[in-house]
């Protein structure tokens, strides 16, 4: 729990320099920041802290800002995230808007419109946590339920009604789950599984993925040896398919 009325501000900027700037201008304001100088650190920051806001960067060493973001978004929709980075190319920011961030804003940096942009995202939060809640648009599941292939997945209850009939699912299922949902028909690698739905490191060695895919393929499909919805790609990863046709 927080035990004071201070904003958090968590940001994740392997520059030390501008992290300490940042903090320093922030702390200024009245928030209580913290910095984390990479995206594992900072993955395990926003878990233990519970941050109001987020500033990101995207050049990151271990994970990079996107696969950051990727993963909290998969747990938290409402959190405000605001991406601070040298790549601010239009691609760049269409890309990081597409994932779920709230703002962003291209270094080099005005000092004065950084701090506005953090007090409105702060306040629009505050907004937001007292009504419903607002899905980020194209990276967030917009309905509760999902069905493919005769299953269906509740989100809300974290339990799939499938061949096997009912399954409670675990806090990780449903994550990976989402993650597969958002990117249907796109191949994933496992690295990039790992960095986005566990928050490992590029380099990480481990059986996990595959180990759930044995578990979806034995819940969701017809022939877990034929599997048509959660198939493998040979040297490259696995790919979740929704309809039997594809």
């Amino acid at each position: 729990m927080k035990n004071n009325d201070k904003k958090r501000i968590l940001v994740i900027e392997d520059d030390e320099h501008i992290a300490e700037g940042l903090k320093l201008n922030l702390s200024l304001q009245g928030y209580d920041v913290k910095i984390a100088m990479d995206g594992v650190s900072g993955l395990r920051q926003w878990k233990r802290w519970m941050p109001d806001l987020i500033v990101l960067d995207i050049m990151l060493p271990g994970i990079d800002g996107l696969s950051v973001l990727q993963n909290i978004r998969l747990e938290d929709e409402q959190i405000s995230i605001l991406i601070l980075s040298a790549k601010g190319a239009p691609d760049d920011r269409i890309k990081g808007l597409s994932y779920g961030v709230d703002d962003y804003l291209s270094k080099p940096f005005n000092l004065e419109e950084f701090l506005l942009r953090v007090d409105r995202l702060l306040i629009r939060a505050s907004w937001h946590r007292g009504g419903e809640d607002i899905s980020k648009a194209d990276f967030s599941i917009s309905t509760q339920t999902y069905t493919f292939g005769g299953n269906r997945i509740d989100f809300e209850t974290s339990t799939a009604y499938c061949k096997c009939g009912k399954v409670n699912l675990t806090e990780q299922e449903v994550k990976l789950l989402k993650l597969f949902i958002i990117n249907k028909g796109k191949p994933l690698s496992r690295g990039r599984l790992l960095e986005t739905g566990w928050g490992y490191a590029r380099g990480t060695s481990t059986r996990t993925v595959d180990n759930f895919i044995v578990r979806f393929r034995k819940y969701f499909e017809d022939n877990p040896k034929k599997p048509v919805h959660f198939k493998s790609l040979r040297s490259v990863g696995y790919i979740f398919n929704q309809d039997f046709s594809v």
